[in-house]
């Protein structure tokens, strides 16, 4: 069939390019209307604290965005203090609607540290929180600090307080720097892989069709369903990266094909065979990892799962129906207008080349590269189990100002970090407060508990309990505080919620659903390779390969920034004991597909060698030696794209872009280059395996017999 399609592409290239130009224009004109309709909320349906915050938002007008903490400090008694309430008030002004509570409107000492000279007050912003959502932190500083008597220093800190002074108060790459960063980055690498202008150019302009292309379909997605805000980063990442990939493979195969002294179309042909079959398997594994997310609970999860398999989807067939289009054109112009002397790009056939020579050194020695590259896994794997998928606690936040200062006043009086992430209690039904208070107070962990009085904390049958926590929200130890408070609330009408709660419902959310996740991924992924590649023991190697690649990647984030080595002197983020809850599961989504595109590439080429010589060492080599400097190649350009994001001020995007980028890498060196080809040489025929009622079910030959091939 793809035969086929080459032969009609070849005859009918100037429409094809003529339809393309038109969609890729309408992409343009899509992507800027697309940017008014991305869905910028995320919830939590059917768990308990979020629930009981969207009935406190419903009734009170708040209770889901995080309370910014308003410090008071001074020489003498804080509670003698006059007008710090009032201050209060002003600083609450900012955001019409907003909760409040103190020392002074409620009269408890839970507000005050134990020598009476530090005072914090809870200012609750109104609304939901969205990716774009702004609490107006600056503005609530300044009232604070202006309407704050004489004698006494102000601070504002809080959660969204914290995080805009770890990021510098800026904000990261928008989706088109990033583009134009990594596209140029893309550049540089083609650069000195082609070395000729078409053939560098022509990588570039097949991602852009794909990106604009794909948000001319997200943008009839949204019509049909919520769509989140993280998919243009999504399609502008994984787009260039992945349809790069695939352009860079169907390149190298064409000029191969070129070398060996066939005419345009034959090359084409040939081409669209082998090359374009792996990239269509390859889309297929990289829709599978983003499709996955749709098993989780989470409905902006899901939509990222929905948007994300149009990435490749498209991507693909700009690679089989463009690319093809835009050769059949350049023809023999593909090696023209050269940019570096051919002796440094050409080196003619791989297999004399350096990858020629590592792969006949790995198929001489598989035992001592397989222990190595097993090692250097085994490493990495041991961090990433250590794992603590968490926001980071209030004391790990970097930066520096005022927010930074407000919560060091708090540590240095004695003050709880659980003030940032408070519990809010939902008491319904009219039920008496103060039994409820007393439980809260009698549960270890718990420091305090209010019920403050008020519209913004009483509203007809209902009414809300503060509760300050004697640890930050985000540390580990929160958990069993939530479970002794669950415990403690049973029986009764009230609710636990608030931000720290929520935060523990999402992890359970993600992580209690991720086995079946990672079960469907695999499953898939097994059942695709198995029909493209004739075998089930590749399928499983190249899954556990990935999943150990995967753990790898998670051991160098955890590493760096959990542990904190490297983190402070090269990005100014102290350790922050844990990552950031929803990083772990983009960079499966990610990376599972990504690096399965190189185990694709590298096996077709082994697959195609072993059908034509019936050796697998030998077969393993020459796939190795023709695949080697494209899969560098194509982790190096993913590399720089995913780098760019650890330019952002932001935390968690340093983590995600870090993870990212040395998963790539990590995954196209070890993983591709040592272990691969050394398990492989070691199976031997069992490489080829495919048992009879297997290849009958896949409608394909059955495999070799298994046997040790020694030597």
């Amino acid at each position: 069939m793809l035969a086929r399609l080459a032969h009609v592409i070849v005859r009918r290239r100037r429409l094809v390019i003529g339809a393309w130009i038109v969609l890729t224009l309408f992409g343009a004109y899509s992507s800027s209307q697309v940017s008014k309709r991305w869905f910028q909320s995320f919830s939590i349906p059917g768990y308990s604290a979020y629930e009981a915050n969207q009935r406190t938002l419903d009734r009170f007008g708040t209770g889901q965005q995080a309370p910014l903490v308003a410090v008071f400090h001074t020489s003498g008694d804080v509670t003698k203090v006059a007008g710090l309430e009032r201050a209060v008030t002003k600083a609450a002004a900012v955001d019409k609607g907003s909760r409040t509570s103190s020392y002074w409107s409620t009269g408890s000492r839970a507000y005050v540290s134990k020598d009476g000279h530090t005072a914090f007050a809870e200012i609750y912003p109104p609304g939901s929180p969205t990716f774009s959502s702004n609490t107006r932190v600056k503005q609530v500083r300044a009232a604070l600090k202006t309407a704050t008597p004489k004698g006494v220093t102000a601070y504002l800190t809080g959660r969204d307080a914290l995080e805009q002074a770890s990021s510098g108060g800026g904000k990261g790459p928008s989706v088109l720097t990033e583009g134009l960063i990594g596209g140029a980055g893309a550049l540089v690498i083609l650069f000195f892989v082609f070395g000729t202008l078409p053939a560098v150019l022509m990588p570039i302009v097949v991602a852009v069709a794909a990106i604009l292309n794909t948000f001319s379909l997200v943008w009839a997605l949204t019509y049909v369903t919520n769509v989140s805000i993280i998919v243009q980063f999504l399609i502008a990442l994984v787009g260039l990266g992945v349809a790069i990939d695939y352009a860079l493979l169907m390149i190298f195969r064409f000029r191969d094909e070129l070398r060996e002294g066939e005419d345009v179309e034959t090359a084409l042909v040939e081409t669209m065979t082998h090359a374009g079959r792996s990239v269509i398997v390859s889309g297929s594994t990289v829709a599978v990892g983003l499709m996955s997310m749709i098993v989780l609970p989470l409905p902006f999860i899901r939509s990222i799962g929905l948007g994300g398999l149009l990435i490749p989807a498209v991507s693909v067939l700009a690679a089989i129906t463009l690319l093809p289009a835009l050769l059949a054109v350049l023809g023999e112009r593909i090696n023209s207008l050269r940019l570096l002397p051919k002796r440094l790009v050409d080196r003619g056939h791989p297999e004399d080349g350096p990858w020629g020579r590592w792969a006949s050194f790995v198929m001489r020695r598989p035992w001592q590269v397989a222990v190595a590259g097993l090692a250097i896994v085994g490493v990495l794997v041991f961090f990433g189990v250590q794992m603590n998928p968490s926001e980071a606690q209030a004391k790990d936040m970097p930066g520096s100002g005022d927010a930074i200062v407000g919560r060091d006043a708090l540590a240095a009086a004695g003050i709880s970090p659980g003030v940032i992430k408070p519990f809010d209690v939902l008491v319904e039904h009219g039920a008496a407060t103060g039994p409820i208070v007393a439980k809260l107070r009698a549960t270890s962990g718990i420091d305090g508990a209010v019920a403050p009085p008020g519209p913004g904390w009483r509203r007809g049958n209902d009414a809300i309990i503060e509760a300050f926590p004697s640890v930050d929200g985000s540390s580990t130890r929160i958990q069993s505080i939530v479970t002794r408070v669950h415990t403690a609330l049973n029986g009764t009408d009230a609710t636990l919620g608030g931000i720290a709660p929520a935060d523990r419902d999402f992890v359970h959310a993600v992580y209690g659903n991720f086995p079946y996740v990672l079960g469907l991924v695999v499953l898939l992924t097994v059942i695709l390779l198995m029909r493209a590649f004739r075998s089930i023991v590749l399928p499983l190697k190249a899954a556990i390969l990935n999943l150990i690649s995967l753990g790898a990647a998670f051991g160098i984030i955890v590493f760096i920034f959990q542990q904190g080595h490297g983190s402070q002197a090269i990005w100014g983020v102290p350790a922050t004991q844990s990552i950031i809850p929803w990083i772990p599961l983009m960079i499966f989504a990610f990376l599972f597909g990504l690096s399965m595109d190189y185990e694709v590439f590298m096996l077709t080429r082994m697959r195609e060698a072993y059908d034509e010589t019936g050796d697998t060492a030998k077969a393993i080599a020459l796939g190795l030696a023709r695949t080697g400097k494209l899969v560098t190649s194509a982790a190096l350009i993913l590399m720089f794209a995913f780098l760019v994001l650890s330019s952002s001020p932001g935390t968690d995007i340093k983590q995600f872009g870090i993870g990212l980028a040395a998963g790539i890498i990590f995954d196209a060196t070890v993983i591709r280059a040592l272990l691969v080809p050394a398990l492989m040489r070691l199976l031997g025929r069992w490489n080829w395996w495919l048992p009879t009622s297997f290849a009958r079910v896949l409608r394909v030959g059955g495999g070799e017999r298994p046997s040790y091939e020694a030597g």
